[in-house]
């Protein structure tokens, strides 16, 4: 920002002037920063210095080694997750997880539920992520399990063996062809 531009013009061309105005123009600059900064801390899906501090708060486990989109995620999903935990908590903590719609079965006979991925084909990225994250959030005396969808042979009858042959057997079930 230049300063100097709302001065009266009889100031331009004084240098000392100009100087005083640069200097304030970059302190101004520095702050106006600073309070983005930590406006931006404020806000789990925007905080990064300060995610440690959400993760204490929450009651999770501190890994810098993560990525901020990982770690806000669990933060969220903690926060979703706090109180009594519903069967459609855990179904909203996991689709976020799988970028996806996911149904949750219960078998409560058996005490365990079953997460369903519906349309993600093969395994989530970051399942390992997911678990974690159901651990910290699920009752203690469930359990559960994971159903992933994959791709058919029916599904695959369309193509030539000549043009599958270019993939792997597992890029075939659950990869993009």
């Amino acid at each position: 920002m230049n300063l100097m531009n709302l001065l009266p013009p009889y100031y331009n061309g004084n240098l000392t002037m100009e100087e005083l105005q640069s200097i304030i123009g970059t302190e101004i600059k520095k702050v106006s920063e600073g309070l983005n900064k930590t406006i931006s801390e404020c806000f789990i899906n925007t905080a990064s210095d300060l995610l440690s501090r959400y993760e204490k708060i929450h009651g999770l486990t501190v890994d810098v080694s993560k990525p901020y989109e990982f770690r806000r995620e669990r933060i969220k999903a903690k926060i979703r997750g706090t109180g009594t935990v519903t069967k459609q908590i855990i179904k909203e903590v996991a689709s976020s997880y799988s970028n996806g719609e996911v149904e949750v079965i219960e078998d409560n006979e058996n005490y365990r539920f079953i997460i369903k991925f519906v349309s993600t084909i093969g395994i989530p990225r970051n399942i390992a992520d997911l678990k974690l994250t159901i651990e910290e959030i699920k009752p203690a005396h469930l359990t559960y399990t994971f159903e992933f969808t994959y791709r058919t042979h029916g599904e695959l009858k369309n193509y030539t063996h000549e043009a599958l042959s270019n993939y792997t057997h597992q890029t075939l079930r659950e990869g993009v062809i």
